[in-house]
């Protein structure tokens, strides 16, 4: 018999994007684009006011304005981590004198943008990401200790998104299923957490206005946006309304004009001194059957 629940997919169906407000657009070019290899979106936010930098079907949004730094870690997957190493090994000079900074374990590398950004790169792995090679997997958060719990309720009673508390090498963790391959993970820590500066995750749910009116009751909504969408930012225990996480949610419809959006991708291996007709393009995706070849090894 098969396992019918594998095939569920919750309420928040996208992950669709990370904004952190970035000081200088060319620092933030050097590390985006040139470091970590994405893509600047060609058609929307081309200006120096702010910059989209696409990966693979998720995106960092990076307007001009103060440093905002996330309370956790992005997760990306990246199809060649050698190369990736190779490039922050060239940017380093560039961004001197800034946060920036690298390290690699196995096939993964952990990098902080000029302002503190952690970033965590991963290669493609199919037990862990499936047919994913390119994209933003996960966002993890930091949360207070005993927080996990409360977090997963707030979820599936507010939100209808099915999540779970589970533990591993580093601690308590709440995940939060988001999509096919994606999730938001609340990471519990003992360390004071420094003030919530007002950055940002964007999700789209499938069901849109019932954690709308729940949200409602409760006071937490924090902006009513357009018809098709509302931002909210803290998860609260739902019996004590004390605030266990804070993220601001920009949460969009299923109807919002750019859910599923398809974004350009580049493959940041090939350059004018390595070029060759038909394979600038990244490719987002395993090929057909590799995931599940992959799966089998």
């Amino acid at each position: 018999m098969f396992d019918r629940t594998t095939q569920d997919v919750g309420n928040i169906v996208e992950l669709g994007h990370v904004n952190v407000r970035v000081p200088d657009q060319l620092l933030a070019t050097v590390f985006y684009i040139s470091g970590l290899g994405l893509t600047r979106d060609p058609y929307l936010m081309t200006g120096v006011e702010n910059m989209w930098a696409n990966v693979g079907i998720g995106q960092f949004h990076l307007p001009v304005g103060p440093a905002q730094v996330l309370r956790g870690v992005t997760g990306l997957v990246l199809p060649d981590i050698d190369a990736l190493e190779a490039r922050l090994r060239a940017v380093s000079g560039r961004l001197a004198g800034t946060r920036f900074g690298f390290s690699r374990d196995g096939d993964t590398i952990e990098a902080v943008c000029p302002w503190g950004n952690r970033i965590r790169a991963h290669g493609p792995d199919a037990a862990r990401f499936g047919r994913i090679v390119l994209g933003m997997p996960y966002v993890e958060v930091s949360a207070s200790v005993g927080s996990a719990a409360g977090i997963v309720r707030f979820y599936r009673e507010v939100i209808g998104a099915e999540g779970c508390v589970g533990e591993d090498a580093q601690g308590t963790f709440a995940r939060i299923p988001v999509g096919l391959n994606e999730w938001i993970l609340y990471r519990e820590t003992s360390e004071a957490l420094p003030p919530y500066d007002g950055h940002h995750l964007q999700v789209a749910f499938a069901n849109f206005s019932g954690p709308h009116g729940k949200l409602v009751k409760l006071g937490l909504i924090t902006e009513e946006s357009n018809e098709a969408q509302y931002r909210f930012q803290d998860i609260v225990d739902l019996d004590s309304g004390r605030v266990l996480a804070t993220v601001e949610h920009e949460v969009r419809s299923m109807r919002h004009p750019m859910f599923a959006r398809a974004l350009v991708n580049r493959d940041a291996g090939v350059t004018n001194a390595v070029y060759a007709s038909s394979y600038q393009e990244g490719r987002v995706t395993m090929a057909p059957g590799a995931e599940l070849a992959a799966r089998r090894r």
